[in-house]
This record gives C-alpha cells, structure tokens and sequence, in this order.
C-alpha cells in the first residue's frame, strides 16, 4: 500500500462517497477537494458532511493515522483546517496543532480486492523492457486510448520547448537565429548535438547570408569553425577548404571551436560530423532566412524536400578527409533524418512561436505536420506494436514514446488514462 495510490483512490472516488468515521460518525463526500502537489495538505476545498453538518476545508491522506505523528503535523497550524484524515489502517489517535482531533476515515474495508488486486499487478511489472498492461489492454475502449495519445503528443512536444526556450532567451527573441542554432543542434545528432550547436554560435548568420548563393564559401566557413581543418592534409579539396577559410577568417574575426570536440568513434559513416556539416552548408546556401523559409510551409513532403540536402561532390568518395572508400555514394541527409529534424526542432520551434504570438494556426500547425509523418520506427514503437498498439503516423508514434518512457518507466499508472481505466474496471 502507498500512499500515492490512497490518494489517487480519494481523488477518483474509487472507495465510495459514504463512509463511517473511526468514532461512529457518518460521512458524505459532496467534493473530494482539489489535489495539491505542493507542501501542505493533499487536497484543498474538500466538501465534506458529517452527520449532517457540512465542512469545507482540506484533506490529508497517509496509509496509517501513526503517519500523521511521524510527518509531525501536529505540530504544524497548516493542518488545523482538515476537515476529514483519510487513511488505510487506523492504528492510532492523533490531534491537531490547536489539540483537537480530526475526523478520521478508514478505507481498508471501503476498496475493493479488486482494484488493489490490478494496482499491484501492474506495480509489479515495471521495467523498461515490457508494456506493464500489456494484457489489460484489449479491454480498454478505443476513445480512452485515443483522447489520451491526444494530450500525450502535447506533453511530448512541450517537453521539447525547453532547448527552444533556451535558445530563444540566449538569441533574445531572435526566431531566425534560435532557428539556425537549433537547426544546427539536431543535424549534428545525439552524439555530436553540443558541438554542432556550440559550431553554429561560432559563426554570425548574417556572414552566412551573405554567401547564400555559395555552399562551398559556406562549407569552408562551417568546416574551418569546426576545428576539424587544424591539420595538413593530401586532397586538395580540404586544402582549397583551409585557403578560402583562411581569408574569410581575417576578414571576421573568427574564432573556431575545438575540433576534439567532434566523435567519430562508433558511429554510422552517414552520421559523421564531416558529411553533416557539408549538408547543412547546402541547407543554409538554400535559404539564408530559415526560419521565415520554413513559417510559409505547410506541408511536410516539402519540408523533407528543402531537408534533404545532398553533401558536397568530394564526400561522395569520402567520410573523412583524405580517406577515400570503395563504393562511392552521394551523401543525402535521407528522409529518415529528415524526418528527425522536423519532429525534433522545427515542430517544437513551431509550437512556441505560436504559444508566444497567441496564434493558434501555428501550434495546429505544428500537430498536424506530425500527422503528416509516418511513424517512426524504433525499438519502443516496436513494443508497442507487439502488444497492438500501431500508430499511423509520427503524432500517435510520439505520443506512445511519451507514454512509454514518461509513464510506462516511471510506474505512473495513476497517472495514466489507461492505467486508471484498467485499476478500476475488471
């Protein structure tokens, strides 16, 4: 027993509205009361009858009324106003701050076996690596899971808002820039993000611009700031990198990041920092005003489109500079990553600029590019399909990795739709 799960049965009525207190009195719940997640009690503006007479005020809930001693609130004024103390087993008489006694309820023998029965079940198959209700899940309506996935997706992008909001603040409200920098971010991966965007900050978008029309001046720029260019090399492609970068740099002022920075080590080929940052030279040589670019499209394909860039001719035999492999290919960022960066930086980017400008369009926007895309398909998309939980595209996909790694991992049940459907139906 805990006591989260007392609270969540108080809050969900699961116990009942009529209960008898430990002294014989009768109780009517009229309004549970409002949780609260803070310190102090644990609901507040309950509505409670007691033998017919009527109490407004706050209830505390623990699993034992000894609780009340060892959290000290007799001992606390911020507990004077409960109106009712709701517990699993009475074992002991407790008093206010101001020496009176609260009226106490026990719901031992008020929730059903049941519930307790499916709460522990449910409890006890917490792991990273399964779907707790995975065989409750048939018996759950369609419109329980589907209005859930709704406000999951929400949860999940806002969750992405956070690096936006940083970048936002940094750039001081500056949308083409925090663009740019988180464009930057996520083109450089879950490895090389940091030093992708620690590259992008190196170097003012305005000096971008003004090669638009010149991805390889731009390349020279991206790949000198890398740091990756501090050495001598063979090709003369790398060399012609280091000249043009050489008087660009003069010219600026620039300063270049610490090329160890940059992993390699373990990584697909595709994903090394070297093709990344040709492509997003080409991606910037496409449009030098990204963000106002990207504000004026509407549909994902052709968001892909501008994405997937090709990498410059050398790195067609090429990942890394003067090591030429066997089977030359053309670098494109692929839809896969394309994909990526639309769920990962421009949604989210999307979504704030909505929520900051009070327009509505934008945020709607936003949900319905993911509604565009398919799903993904990763390790945790793949658990749920096994247990028949196959989305149709990216928003249902993002919902239920939400749902997985915020809920599922974390044993919140409670707090799930789900998971309350399956704790108090059979």
């Amino acid at each position: 027993m805990t006591e989260a799960f007392l609270q969540y049965v108080w809050q969900h009525q699961l116990a009942g509205r009529q209960f008898i207190t430990t002294d014989g009195r009768n109780v009517s719940v009229v309004r549970t009361g409002e949780r609260n997640h803070d310190a102090g009690p644990d609901f507040f503006n309950a509505h409670i009858v007691i033998d017919d007479i009527e109490w407004a005020g706050n209830v505390e809930v623990h699993v034992c009324t000894s609780d009340w001693k060892t959290h000290r609130h007799s001992q606390d004024k911020a507990y004077n106003n409960i109106v009712l103390h709701v517990v699993y087993e009475h074992d002991t008489e407790v008093l206010l701050e101001n020496g009176k006694s609260p009226a106490t309820i026990e719901l031992k023998s008020f929730i059903s076996p049941d519930i307790l029965e499916r709460y522990d079940t449910l409890m006890r198959k917490v792991d990273d690596e399964i779907i707790a209700c995975a065989d409750s899940l048939p018996k759950v309506p369609v419109f329980v899971r589907d209005s859930f996935m709704d406000r999951l997706l929400v949860e999940r992008i806002e969750g992405k808002t956070e690096v936006v909001s940083r970048m936002l603040e940094e750039s001081r409200g500056g949308w083409e820039q925090t663009c740019y920098w988180l464009m930057a971010r996520y083109f450089g991966g879950r490895v090389n993000a940091l030093a992708f965007e620690l590259l992008a900050k190196s170097i003012d978008p305005r000096l971008l611009a003004r090669w638009k029309d010149d991805p390889l001046r731009i390349e020279a720029l991206l790949m000198g700031q890398s740091g990756l260019l501090n050495e001598s090399f063979r090709d003369d492609y790398p060399r012609m990198l280091q000249g043009d970068y050489s008087a660009l740099r003069s010219g600026a002022g620039l300063t270049p990041i610490e090329g160890h920075l940059w992993k390699f080590f373990c990584m697909r080929p595709l994903s090394f920092p070297t093709i990344r940052i040709s492509q997003f030279a080409h991606l910037l040589s496409e449009s030098s005003n990204l963000f106002s670019t990207l504000l004026t499209m509407d549909n994902a394909k052709e968001i892909i489109k501008l994405f997937n860039q090709t990498a410059s001719d050398y790195w067609t035999n090429h990942y890394q500079f003067d090591v030429l492999t066997e089977k030359p290919t053309p670098k494109r960022v692929g839809t896969a990553q394309a994909m990526s960066l639309i769920i990962n930086a421009w949604v989210p980017l999307l979504f704030v600029y909505g929520k900051a400008h009070g327009q509505q369009k934008y945020k709607d926007q936003a949900l319905d590019l993911l509604h565009q895309l398919p799903a993904e398909n990763n390790s945790i998309i793949r658990m749920w399909k096994e247990v028949g939980m196959t989305p149709d595209n990216a928003a249902k996909s993002q919902a239920l990795l939400q749902l997985k790694n915020n809920y599922c991992n974390k044993g919140r049940c409670l707090d799930c739709s789900i998971g309350y459907h399956i704790i108090k139906n059979k």
